[in-house]
């Protein structure tokens, strides 16, 4: 309870009807206000209340005297008061309370610090708390007291002395310190500031008007929220190391001529020798130049406690050798600047700013920022801000530091979990390249790098791309093998119906490849990539090539120069994603033909124009692979033994399908294991028959497979997976397995269920097709 001054009194409503109609009264000599940290009132220099509380509207502008203190403070109007939060009167300490600040701010409050920053009540010699008033004894005796000690001891005496309305407990947050894991105490300091809200502008313009765009988008939103909303920003930092503050202090010269008391003359310079220099002309204009002025380096000691530091003196007699109590002393602000101040120098510091350097001239502006949406305030915003305040074009217009923010997602586990210690679900990057080297994380992190979406990382995952590098070298050891070495090629020269092939997929994916990187869509090229690399060169091209290969083959050296190129293009398209492999691959191909101009980090980037594409050769190889694929899908299900060579009768063709079958037979024959293709009017009885688009392939399957067991293998196969799948949907469905159980294992019979179900409609496929045989 804060006593009104002069004994002054009020009718406080006690009682309410269920209007909330105030229906009976109590005379009140006091304002009683609710507070969870009690050890700040020693700093309280007021009392807000609504405007528009009818209770405390007539004692706006009156004064309470604070208990213990005896400091008489106002009671003010501010909207920060809530009338439906305790008893609607707060205590404000601008000191030690960010709302406070501002509500202090509002209604000119004064300010009052009464802790040290070690949280221990600084009261004794503390002029701003001793001002206008006597404290008691008792509130003295809580000097040096850590918070919380102060605390109870400042509840104690309100209770003693009949000032504690009473207690109620009030769960609330309370920020705590990462690394000191104790409560964070707000205290106020003096600091430097930047005026952030001059520098925000052209940063906001810069933006909206696409000078500098966000991918995805959507982050946009979050930049224009922190820059229309910025405050001022402090840019000055107790550390130990960093950019010092370019400012150095010195004590004024009064209109008398003596010197101030107080370090309160700013020399602001670039460097300690422009700040001397300053100082010189200062004290040389006021104090008369007969005033001997030399510098060096000592520690200073200062009469503000502020901490000692490296100081230049300047003395005020003839004497330079004299006394250094005889001396002026200027030393430097201790303090640095904030990490990411100097962090928004990075586009230009870097390349020799301030200096116009060729380097500066060449690369700023730069291209694209990859950073993660965490810091886009920090960081981003601030480099923008900070180069469109210090670099210029040609027209003297602030010029942006990059055009274009590329926001990366964030790295998860496998369940999609944020990765930390206490949950023991963190990988560290450099065990992975140890296991599996740098390109395998590479390929696996770019691969999963959907625009907008967090990265679930597994450790298979790597591990399966490690095995497609593995998958790459052994296409290139092939090649090596059989006489592919990197000649002068035109590729549009292959007169083979699967080399032109080749070079026409080379150049989808190539095109790809530019679409998704110019979208910084980097998922997609390196997915393209991965199934053009493994699924198309190394699966199709180096089979269908084999044949070609051989010693006697009039093609044999159409289809070496067309493999060396097709596997260069493959190497410098994933050279980005890839570097390691791809770079050493690159090296031994060239040397194997003698050696390559340049290193592949250096080659140019592939421009293929769109006249490679061969439409005719795609569409027959395209349907040689589905043919091939069909009839391979048909041999699994149907569990024919591999080394087993099968009749193919093809059905329901014109004579452009039969010419094309009988172009590739030889491919078919070797690819699907095939003993003989004939064509025929309708399919054999016995046979499985898959269709294609322009077709039927039967495979008389009589002889080759025993049906009835086969069937009794796949009812049994059946039955398990009925089993298996009955159990999965009854867990998934059971409300309290959801609940109980972790996240992690509901994913993992979700997996299961949709494998399990996968396997199921396969086999039933295939029992399907057993059926038909009779």
């Amino acid at each position: 309870r804060y006593a009104l001054e002069g004994g002054e009194t009020y009718q406080a409503p006690i009682a309410w009807d269920e209007d909330g109609t105030p229906t009976a009264f109590e005379t009140r000599a006091y304002v009683t206000v609710a507070t969870t940290r009690p050890e700040t009132m020693l700093g309280d220099t007021g009392v807000a209340v609504h405007p528009d509380d009818p209770r405390y509207q007539h004692l706006v502008g009156k004064h309470v005297i604070l208990p213990l203190v005896g400091r008489r403070i106002p009671i003010v109007a501010d909207s920060y008061a809530d009338p439906e939060q305790g008893t609607g009167a707060v205590k404000i300490t601008p000191a030690h309370d960010f709302n406070d600040f501002d509500v202090g701010k509002r209604t000119g409050l004064g300010v009052i610090n009464v802790m040290t920053t070690k949280a221990a009540m600084a009261l004794e010699h503390n002029a701003d708390f001793l001002e206008g008033c006597e404290p008691s004894p008792d509130c003295m005796a809580l000097h040096g007291l850590d918070r919380y000690e102060a605390r109870m001891r400042i509840v104690a005496l309100a209770e003693e002395q009949g000032w504690l309305d009473q207690v109620e407990d009030h769960p609330h947050q309370v920020p705590h310190g990462d690394r000191s894991k104790v409560a964070i105490e707000p205290y106020l300091t003096d600091q430097w500031f930047c005026d952030a809200k001059t520098l925000a502008g052209p940063a906001l313009e810069a933006v909206r008007s696409g000078k500098t765009r966000f991918a995805p988008e959507n982050w946009e939103k979050t930049y224009f929220q922190w820059l229309d909303n910025i405050e001022p920003w402090c840019i000055s930092r107790q550390l130990w190391w960093g950019h010092q503050i370019p400012v150095w202090y010195g004590p004024s010269v009064l209109e008398n001529g003596e010197l101030s008391s107080k370090r309160d003359k700013i020399f602001c310079a670039k460097t300690e020798q422009l700040a001397v220099e300053d100082a010189k002309r200062y004290y040389h204009g006021r104090l008369g130049p007969t005033v001997q002025i030399s510098t060096m380096n000592v520690l200073v000691d200062e009469a503000d406690s502020r901490p000692k530091g490296v100081g230049v003196v300047i003395h005020t007699s003839a004497d330079a050798s004299a006394s250094v109590l005889d001396a002026i002393f200027i030393s430097r602000d201790p303090d640095v600047l904030d990490t990411w101040f100097s962090s928004a120098l990075w586009p230009f510091s870097t390349l020799g700013w301030p200096d116009q350097t060729p380097e500066l001239a060449r690369y700023y502006k730069t291209d694209v920022l990859i950073t993660g949406f965490d810091i886009i305030f920090f960081w981003v915003a601030r480099m923008m801000m900070a180069g469109m305040e210090f670099m210029k074009d040609g027209e003297g217009k602030p010029e942006v530091p990059f055009h274009t923010v590329y926001v990366h997602a964030l790295v998860r586990d496998e369940h999609g979990k944020k990765m930390s210690k206490s949950l023991g679900n963190v990988i560290d990057p450099l065990d992975l390249i140890q296991e599996y080297g740098a390109d395998a994380v590479r390929m696996t992190l770019t691969s999963m790098a959907a625009m907008g979406r967090d990265i679930k990382l597994a450790v298979s995952r790597v591990a399966g791309y490690r095995n497609f590098s593995t998958k790459l070298w052994n296409a290139a050891r092939f090649a090596e093998m059989n006489g592919c070495k990197p000649v002068a090629f035109d590729p549009a020269s292959p007169k083979e119906t699967v080399n032109r092939w080749i070079v026409g997929e080379t150049v989808r994916v190539a095109q790809t490849v530019d679409e998704a990187l110019e979208a910084y869509r980097f998922n997609d090229a390196a997915n393209a990539l991965y199934a053009h690399i493994w699924g198309v060169f190394c699966d199709w091209y180096v089979e269908f090539a084999k044949p070609l290969l051989a010693e006697d083959h009039p093609a044999r050296r159409e289809t070496q120069a067309t493999m060396a190129w097709a596997l260069d293009q493959c190497l410098i398209l994933l050279h980005p994603i890839m570097p390691f492999v791809t770079e050493e691959l690159w090296r031994q191909i060239g040397d194997s033909a003698g050696g390559r101009p340049e290193r592949l980090v250096l080659k140019a980037w592939p421009d293929l124009p769109e006249a490679l594409r061969d439409p005719q050769a795609a569409r027959e190889i395209g349907w040689l692979i589905r043919a091939i694929e069909q009839i391979r899908s048909v041999r699994a299900e149907m569990n024919v033994p591999g080394g087993a060579e099968l009749d193919l009768v093809v059905t329901g063709h014109d004579a452009d399908v039969w010419s094309r079958i009988e172009r590739n037979q030889p491919l078919m024959a070797r690819l699907a294991r095939l003993a003989s293709v004939v064509e025929a009017d309708a399919p054999p009885d016995g046979a499985v028959t898959v269709a294609l688009e322009d077709c039927a392939l039967s495979l008389p399957l009589a002889g080759v497979i025993d049906v009835a067991a086969e069937m009794g293998r796949l009812t049994k196969a059946l039955a398990k997976l009925e089993k298996e799948t009955a159990q999965l949907r009854g867990k998934l469905g059971n409300e309290k397995f959801l609940t109980k159980a972790p996240e992690a294992e509901v994913a993992k019979q979700h997996e299961r269920l949709a494998t399990a179900e996968a396997e199921r409609s396969r086999l039933l496929q295939a029992r399907d097709r057993l059926a038909d045989l009779g």
